[in-house]
């Protein structure tokens, strides 16, 4: 997801929140990441912090994925650590372009990199999650798929699920998810590519199969409701949801939304990625549905 004209003046007129930057070596490559602690980290020295991995889109940075997102201002409020990895090239192995077995190793990074963020700060090992935006969004499905023992919970935005990871996904373990989508995304399409990725609705179905959760038939209780609490920004959000009593499974849809982040500033200098909605605040609905789960 190529943005980065609207992010160059959107890091010209914000105040960036502070975050180090930090690097390890995976596979003999360096491999960069941004950490953000919010004030809370250091209020309380003896107390585990959630973890929160932010991927960012194809084409786009680290910081680029911070300034637009603004993730930092919702860890703030809620006490989460925030740490935003690099790809290599600004890419992400999820077997659109590269092999997903022998291309880069980034689910071994994100692994690593866990290991590192838990030698270095106080992390809850039972609340690690992962969120991501376009190619983010789909390399966090990868990190379900492949490290639920790891992760409680992951929350792909303007990303279904892909094949590839469909067709390599062995790993038995459950993991919630909560799936954002724009029914006008013109860059990554709701209804799904095929021999690309499934639809938005068909990878709500296949996390309910993963999880365990049969709420097609009404013996889970899936509930729905429709959130439009700005008439005058084009869109409006049905959002469904079903659990198991541990996790849950959630689909987001937004009626007109586009290849964006909801609640994120909308300006993009007529760049064709759609309309952002304002009746939902995607950080803190991501958030909400992350603190539930716990591994």
């Amino acid at each position: 997801m190529k943005i980065l004209l609207s992010l160059i003046v959107l890091a010209c007129t914000a105040a960036p929140a502070f975050a180090q930057v930090k690097s390890l070596v995976h596979k003999e490559e360096k491999r960069r990441y941004l950490v953000y602690t919010p004030p809370a980290y250091a209020a309380a020295p003896s107390q585990a912090f959630p973890v929160v991995f932010n991927f960012h889109g194809g084409g786009m940075t680290m910081a680029e994925q911070m300034l637009y997102t603004q993730m930092n201002r919702t860890a703030d409020r809620h006490g989460f650590i925030v740490v935003y990895p690099a790809g290599i090239k600004g890419d992400w192995n999820v077997g659109f372009g590269m092999s997903y077995l022998e291309g880069t190793d980034d689910i071994g990074f994100t692994a690593a990199l866990l290991d590192k963020l838990k030698a270095d700060y106080r992390v809850d090992p039972r609340r690690v999650y992962a969120t991501g935006l376009s190619r983010g969004g789909f390399f966090a499905l990868r990190v379900a798929a492949e490290l639920p023992h790891l992760f409680a919970a992951v929350a792909p935005v303007g990303a279904p699920m892909p094949e590839p990871v469909v067709q390599h996904h062995a790993n038995p373990g459950r993991v919630g998810m909560l799936l954002v989508h724009g029914t006008a995304d013109e860059v990554v399409a709701y209804a799904g590519k095929p021999a690309g990725y499934l639809s938005a609705e068909d990878t709500y179905g296949y996390w309910l199969k993963r999880n365990g959760i049969r709420a097609e038939d009404g013996a889970d209780g899936a509930s729905r409701r429709v959130i439009d609490t700005d008439a005058g920004d084009g869109t409006s959000v049905t959002w469904i949801e079903a659990g198991n009593g541990q996790q849950s499974v959630a689909l987001a849809t937004i009626r007109e939304g586009g290849h964006t982040w909801p609640g994120a500033d909308p300006f993009n200098v007529g760049l064709p990625i759609g309309k952002t909605s304002r009746d939902l605040d995607a950080n803190e609905a991501i958030w909400r549905f992350f603190e539930k789960h716990r591994r």
